[in-house]
């Protein structure tokens, strides 16, 4: 398969990520990479959400996650799980879901 696989991943993110801009910062360095699904604050405090893109692009974006966020973030741990190979993006954009 010439084209690159394109994958989806799920994620959360632990530290302080709630309150400082981590979802609208991760919104932008989502779709600036071309990658579409959404972010969201959880009630644990913790910020998750779906990464769906060409393999390169998501693996960008997971250290992204891991060691920038936003620029007041303080990223203690980054979980990432479900990967999976999809045949096609299940989302049309890289949204903030409330």
């Amino acid at each position: 398969m010439s084209k690159e696989d394109l994958i989806s991943v799920d994620y959360e993110i632990f530290g302080r990520v709630q309150g400082v801009f981590f979802r609208k910062y991760t919104q932008a360095e989502g779709k600036k990479l071309g990658l579409v699904g959404w972010v969201q604050n959880t009630a644990a405090g913790t910020v998750q959400g779906q990464l769906q893109g060409p393999r390169r692009k998501v693996q960008e974006m997971q250290n992204w996650l891991r060691s920038t966020g936003s620029p007041s973030s303080q990223i203690n741990k980054a979980e990432f799980k479900n990967e999976k190979t999809v045949a096609s993006l299940e989302h049309s954009s890289f949204n903030i879901v409330k």
